[in-house]
């Protein structure tokens, strides 16, 4: 069977962008549904994703700090393109063999100690992984899948037919001689339906005979071309397998490097592995024993062509090729401009916009279904929730709609408000008062409490945490509210989720805290900020959000967002108060202020 296919993904270890664009530009040109790339890992980035080009539109591929968050999040990606330098490139494929997931891994780096390559090659075997390289280029699947830069340029791959499928299955060590040879193959022949450069490292993950035998079993391969180089021992292996029958498809074979006779003593020919420390290793000898299996070898290099199209018309002729339909190629853009925003919420191309999926007309009215919550729910966190969590979100804006006109929030819009201005200025006024003294403690509830819950404290431990770190405990504590005299507001979402929550656990835990907090002050109570941030993280459990993913939300304010929308009710309601009794200019008396001004220090240089 083929490597690859037209739903093959894979993962790119460190973010190479032009090669990572060559491989999506070639996925547009053949016409794949879905790019070829699903991730990126770049353990060094601070970015969520990569903008690339699909055609003239863009795209987005994500990014990530690890091979294992990657693979967890694309498990049906399992190709791994190691692109990592070659002091990184050992431990990037062992660690992706002890993953498991991959059934193939290429690596481009070269000069990987041999002594780690031999041992990085063995355990793949073992698996069952399919490696590539080190010191390659990668390989192609023509009309499917390439990987990276093999093939060279869109115009290069359709020059060469590579961008749909042929007949021959190629495997050479040299990346810049596969590129020619797929250029020949194109000219002389219908192109190739496999292509792996194996690379160029003295111990490589599969060799020519692995690659021989997968294209023997691989029906749209129909002959196969095989470039060899001085040095080494692996040609010998397809020569048994020839001579026993595991190879009958026609074989056209050449190793470069004859010209080495003319030297004195052994010279390398630029790959690590190609020089030759026998005479069975010379390219003569290699040519010679390959001719006698029966292998098509030319007299030299530049009659390949004609051996190629000797072959081809060959097999054509006797029905074993047939013609190829050329199938219909997308054309890359010649100018493309990056996009300056990203949205991926709502859409408002097309004759209706919107909401993350959702037309707005089915989401509106009251017989869709939906409520302020659902279309929260997707436009915050691009998920329908299910109505237990649509509610709490609904009864969460209700209970901090408003605190009357004393607040300080609430205040400046009044005082704002009073001066003159308009309704957009007057609630601005009291939405900047919102932050950490203010609202601010639903988010630093669900923060501290999260944290001393995922690390098993128990509520004296988190007390003394507490008090190292200097923070007051968010959400513990009322001016006004105790023990003795509860919050009903408190009161009523404790039952609520009590009532409707799959499972509470940072609440129960929450309220161990309190016993403590209450039995030293009793107005140390869980307050509402504390049960709204507390309950939050709960619902999010509940829907099985990742502890990283809670806490993505809670530091990008998405908590006190709840309260920013829920107080801008009552904001308004005041603004508009103030508007109807046509309130005058406020200014502060003067007996609520202490003067305290003494005569300025007259300063003398």
């Amino acid at each position: 069977m083929s490597l690859f296919n037209k739903d093959t993904q894979a993962i790119f270890w460190n973010n190479n962008s032009s090669a990572i664009q060559r491989m999506l530009d070639y996925d547009y040109t053949i016409g794949r549904e879905k790019p070829s790339v699903a991730a990126i890992v770049a353990p060094t980035s601070a970015s969520k994703f990569e903008k690339f080009f699909w055609g003239g539109d863009e795209i987005m591929v994500p990014l990530f700090k690890t091979t294992q968050e990657a693979k967890e999040a694309f498990g049906n990606a399992d190709v791994l393109l190691n692109f990592a330098s070659f002091r990184t490139a050992y431990d990037v494929t062992m660690e992706a063999l002890e993953l498991g997931g991959f059934k193939t891994i290429m690596i481009t780096a070269e000069g990987i100690p041999e002594r780690l390559a031999r041992g990085m090659n063995e355990k793949a075997r073992e698996l069952g992984v399919t490696v590539i390289g080190p010191a390659t280029v990668g390989a192609i699947t023509p009309g499917a899948f390439k990987i990276a830069n093999i093939g060279g340029t869109i115009n290069n791959i359709i020059n060469s037919k590579l961008h749909r499928a042929g007949s021959c299955g190629l495997v050479t060590r040299s990346g810049g001689l596969f590129n020619e040879l797929s250029n020949i193959i194109s000219i002389n022949a219908d192109g190739i339906a496999e292509g792996v450069a194996i690379g160029g490292d003295r111990f490589v993950g599969s060799v020519f005979i692995d690659n021989l035998l997968r294209m023997q079993d691989n029906p749209q391969v129909k002959y196969m071309l095989l470039l060899g180089e001085v040095g080494g021992t692996e040609e010998y292996k397809v020569i048994e397998a020839v001579k026993s029958g595991k190879i009958t498809k026609p074989i056209i074979a050449w190793c470069i490097g004859t010209i080495a006779k003319y030297y004195d003593s052994g010279v390398q020919f630029g790959h690590a592995g190609a020089s030759a420390n026998a005479v069975r290793e010379t390219a003569e000898a290699k040519n010679q024993a390959m001719k006698e299996a029966g292998i098509y070898v030319p007299n030299s290099f530049n009659d390949l062509p004609d051996t190629i199209a000797d072959v081809y018309n060959k097999l054509k002729k006797e029905g074993v090729i047939r013609e190829i339909e050329e199938p219909k190629i997308n054309e890359i853009p010649k100018t493309r401009r990056n996009k300056n925003f990203v949205c991926t919420i709502s859409d408002d191309r097309g004759e209706e916009a919107t909401y993350c999926g959702y037309p707005i007309s089915s989401v509106a009215t009251p017989d869709t279904g939906f409520t302020i919550g659902d279309v929260m729910s997707i436009l915050w966190f691009k998920k329908r929730y299910p109505r237990w969590a649509v509610d709490f979100l609904e009864t969460v804006l209700k209970t901090v709609a408003d605190h009357g006109p004393a607040v300080s929030g609430a205040h400046n819009a009044k005082v704002t408000a009073r001066a003159g201005k308009d309704v957009i200025s007057s609630l601005i006024a009291g939405l900047l008062t919102i932050g950490p003294r203010f609202g601010g403690a639903i988010d630093g509830a669900a923060k501290y409490f999260k944290h001393a819950h995922f690390h098993d404290m128990t509520p004296a431990e988190f007390l003394a945490y507490m008090k190292r770190e200097g923070v007051p405990i968010p959400g513990i504590g009322h001016r006004i509210k105790s023990v003795r005299n509860p919050d009903l507001r408190v009161n009523g979402l404790k039952e609520l989720a009590k009532a409707t929550f799959p499972a509470t656990p940072l609440l129960d835990y929450a309220l161990t805290v309190e016993e403590l907090t209450t039995s030293k002050k009793d107005n140390l109570i869980l307050n509402v900020d504390g049960t709204i941030g507390i309950l939050m993280v709960d619902m999010w459990r509940a829907l099985g959000y990742s502890e990283e993913e809670i806490d993505v939300f809670i530091e990008a304010g998405a908590l006190n967002a709840f309260f920013i929308l829920g107080r801008s009710i009552g904001f308004i309601g005041h603004i508009l108060d103030e508007k109807r009794l046509a309130m005058p200019m406020y200014r502060h008396p003067w007996d609520d202020i202490l003067y305290d001004v003494h005569l300025a220090e007259d300063m003398k240089v």
